[in-house]
């Protein structure tokens, strides 16, 4: 049997682990989520990222009656950091999330088609981006690069 790719991360007990600005990007991510709409889920999503020039920029998901016209928070920072700052590398992107349904007291991950968007993302500006997912507590997960959690990804390369 062939490996196609390991998978490593950092796992910490809580955010005071954190070296300081992860623990404030983190932070950041928890508190955007009160401005996420997620009426129908309850879930609310928020995502911050800090840019290799060093500002910030945040989104959250955006729910829609009109499933599946809603919209990530991954996706939703990057779209704004595109728009905002074009060409500049993502250094680190924090994911937090709130479930009013339930508990938000572990690290949650970007769903399929936010990797995917991640993935290129990181393909189109070579530079690896670095995730900080966490609930509203409880353990932090650290993954050295968005890439690693869509190893087949599909990419420019396929349709060559």
């Amino acid at each position: 049997m062939k490996q196609l790719q390991s998978f490593e991360y950092q796992l910490y007990d809580d955010i005071s682990q954190l070296e300081e600005k992860d623990a404030a990007l983190l932070q950041a991510a928890r508190t955007v989520t009160a401005e996420a709409y997620a009426p129908y889920s309850n879930f609310r999503v928020g995502a911050v990222i800090r840019l290799a020039n060093g500002q910030q920029v945040s989104g959250t998901n955006q729910e829609n009656a009109s499933f599946p016209a809603g919209i990530c928070a991954e996706r939703t920072a990057l779209s704004a950091a595109t728009v905002l700052y074009p060409n500049i590398p993502i250094d680190t992107i924090a994911i937090s999330y709130h479930n009013l349904n339930g508990s938000s007291g572990h690290p949650i991950s970007p769903c399929g088609i936010c990797r995917q968007s991640l993935a290129e993302y990181e393909q189109r500006l070579q530079q690896p981006i670095r995730l900080i997912l966490s609930g509203q507590s409880g353990q932090v997960y650290v993954i050295a690069a968005a890439g690693q959690l869509l190893p087949l990804s599909f990419s420019a390369k396929d349709m060559e």
